[in-house]
């Protein structure tokens, strides 16, 4: 994307499929940016392995521990490659040691550089104990020799290794069994003999265990250390036959597979990404949609390579494909190859639930489980440039949110404007932009315009009187009725009438009467907006015959107004129910803050080693939290919002609050 370019981060995963070595592989490549949270939950739920890249003078960080829960939480092994160690500051030790502490996880030396920042030139595999340098002339890094590590030339070098070595395969005796034993029965004497091919077995082994991860390093700006990463990559890392999948059985050989990404294409129209599990994918093939019970026919079957597509005839189950043609498929789809194979593998599903005795309704059990899709934090509105423009709008806005589901679009009935519900300030920005430059539309982003509400404190009564000659009719209404408070909170004005008010002219009137309370509470005296927990009672109607029905409301609905105004006036704000999540060294920063915008804690609860704040903030006062709370907590802090209920403003706020909305504040 343009976007990607400019920023130089990635903003939507992008798909490339190669060949290394005899094997094929399908790579996606995800963000790193909090805001994008949503595309690495949506690839790693497709993934079979992933390859965790740190920046070795940093180590963890705040984002890297988001993206290794999501991984946790899929079950999907990894590797973890230390890049730029060309980097000032760079420092392998402190970047495996803050694996090792923050992500709990158990490092696997498998290669040590040879150098570090300035001087790094190559690596040391620890496994089959070679060097690996790299031509400092060639810009590529194709240019590289192997030589394996001698007594002669490199005596301190050889002993580093063989140290590594030997820690190595304790490590992996300790959590593997049946490497322990080939190790205790034919090596415990010289762990030197023991045969590279063993040991990178067991590492396979335990890689898929998930018990520990292995560690390399490299710089990927020169390709240095990257074709032994993809060496890692196919000898460690699970091939699709190695994952289990419960369902797989029941297709028995026939296609099932997952869309997992939507894209739109100028000339294409919508791409789907779809990851096959079992079966082939041809075009022209009619597939069957189970989640949205519908069957759709792919026109043509492409091969990703990031923006180039290369189309091809076929594709087996494991791969990554983009289809074209699939118009209502979105992310987190099961596709089959039809309705019967669907009931088919519903059956068999059925059968092996009755023998585990489980309770699922068949329907679930088929569908792959989708993509959780997180909770938006950050909200704005969005304008066209003109009414004729909301058209265009609205189909860019349909487009956008077919691609990425954690942008939420809404109409706001109290101001009839667009919100824009998304995950960051970065993430709004991005679609501003998108929607400029891919569908040629000049937007306006403004503020959250808060909905508040308004209601009375206390009892009043009113009486009122429309006398009007219209041509040759009288037109005369006489109304008397009290506005009080309601005991239980009601959006709508509740409406009684007196015992004295004579059935014969409610029956005629009372649709007017209702209309026009309900049209008096649309519009309340302080700022205009709607007013609630408001009850009304009727005490005397008197109408001239021949009065029409306009009349009778026109003047229900003044003398209302009325009674609110003498009230004393309370406004209401919307109340957010907050939830942050943050580690204890900035939980005094993040209490600090939420005290300025008015915030009400609940409870502070721990959770492993982070604090779990919650508590209430009002709406107007969230505006840009998502930006403000990174920054006091350098990015660790995650936190979830909804909306709560709506709550009297404190005296001073509202005074506040309304010179500033008239202007002279």
């Amino acid at each position: 994307m343009a976007q990607e370019r400019e920023r130089g981060i990635t903003i939507q995963s992008a798909a490339v499929t190669f060949d290394w070595k005899g094997y094929r592989v399908n790579l996606i490549d995800t963000p790193g940016h909090v805001d994008f949270t949503l595309e690495v939950e949506r690839c790693l739920r497709v993934l079979d392995g992933a390859v965790a890249v740190f920046d070795a003078s940093a180590g963890v960080e705040a984002q890297t521990l988001t993206v290794w829960r999501q991984a946790d939480k899929h079950k999907i092994p990894r590797i973890c490659f230390l890049n730029k160690m060309d980097k000032t500051g760079a420092s392998f030790l402190y970047a495996v040691e803050s694996i090792r502490e923050k992500l709990k996880a158990k490092p696997l030396l498998l290669q040590l550089p040879i150098g570090e920042a300035k001087t790094f030139k190559g690596i040391v595999d620890v496994v089959s104990k070679e060097k690996l340098l790299w031509n400092p002339n060639s810009e590529d890094g194709k240019d590289f020799e192997r030589k394996p590590l001698l007594e002669m030339s490199d005596p301190e070098l050889l002993k580093k290794t063989l140290e590594a070595r030997n820690s190595l395969i304790e490590q992996v005796a300790d959590l593997d069994d049946e490497f322990a034993a080939l190790v205790l029965e034919e090596f415990s004497e010289n762990f030197d003999l023991l045969p590279a091919e063993k040991l990178q077995a067991a590492i396979h082994r335990v890689t898929l265990a998930q018990t520990a991860v292995p560690v390399l390093c490299g710089s990927a700006l020169r390709n240095k250390g990257v074709q032994p990463l993809l060496d890692a990559i196919t000898m460690y890392l699970p091939s699709p036959e190695e994952r289990e999948y419960e369902f797989l059985p029941w297709y028995k050989g026939d296609l099932c597979a997952l869309a997992f990404k939507v894209l739109h294409d100028r000339q294409r129209g919508p791409l789907v990404f779809i990851r096959i599990y079992s079966g082939t994918l041809k075009p022209q093939l009619a597939i069957h949609n189970v989640n949205g019970n519908c069957t759709e026919r792919v026109s043509r079957l492409l091969l990703p390579f990031a923006d180039q597509h290369v189309e091809i005839p076929s594709l087996t189950a494991g791969n990554i494909a983009l289809t074209v043609g699939l118009k209502h498929t979105a992310t987190g789809d099961t596709i089959v190859s039809s309705k019967s194979s669907a009931l088919a593998a519903a059956r068999q599903a059925r059968k092996e639930g009755e023998k585990k005795h489980r309770q699922n309704s068949d329907a679930d059990r088929l569908l792959l489980a989708g993509v959780e899709i997180p909770e938006p934090v950050f909200f704005c509105t969005i304008e066209p440039p003109s009414v004729a423009k909301q058209p265009d709008l609205d189909h860019a806005l349909k487009c956008l949110q077919r691609e990425d589901p954690s942008l939420k679009v809404k109409l706001d009935p109290d101001s009839g404007q667009t919100i824009l519900c998304g995950m960051g300030e970065l993430h709004i920005e991005i679609i501003h932009d998108r929607i400029k430059r891919e569908y040629g539309l000049e937007t306006y982003l403004g503020p959250l315009q808060v909905a508040y509400r308004e209601t009375i404190l206390n009892s009043v009564h009113a009486t009122d009187t429309l006398d009007r000659t219209l041509g040759d009719k009288r037109h005369l209404v006489a109304v008397e009725l009290e506005a009080r408070p309601t005991d239980a909170p009601s959006v709508e004005p509740v409406i009684e009438y007196a015992e004295s008010i004579s059935e014969d002219l409610l029956k005629a009137s009372q649709e007017a009467i209702e209309s026009g309370i309900h049209s008096a509470c649309l519009q309340g005296p302080l700022l205009g907006s709607p007013v609630q927990d408001v009850a009304v009672t009727l005490y005397s109607l008197t109408v001239h015959p021949g009065t029409s029905t306009t009349m009778i409301s026109a003047c229900v609905s003044r003398c209302v107004q009325k009674a609110l105004k003498k009230a004393d006036k309370q406004v209401l704000e919307p109340l957010m129910n907050l939830e942050v999540t943050v580690t204890r060294d900035h939980l005094s920063p993040v209490l600090a803050d939420l005290a300025q915008r008015r915030g009400n804690i609940q409870e502070i609860q721990t959770r492993q080693d982070n604090r779990v704040v919650i508590g209430f903030v009002p709406l107007a006062e969230i505006m840009g939290y998502s930006t403000v709370l990174r920054t006091l907590t350098s990015g660790s802090a995650t936190f979830a919002l909804e909306l709560s209920s709506y709550q009297a403003m404190s005296p001073q706020d509202q005074s506040m609050l309304l010179s500033q909305r008239s202007g002279s504040a």
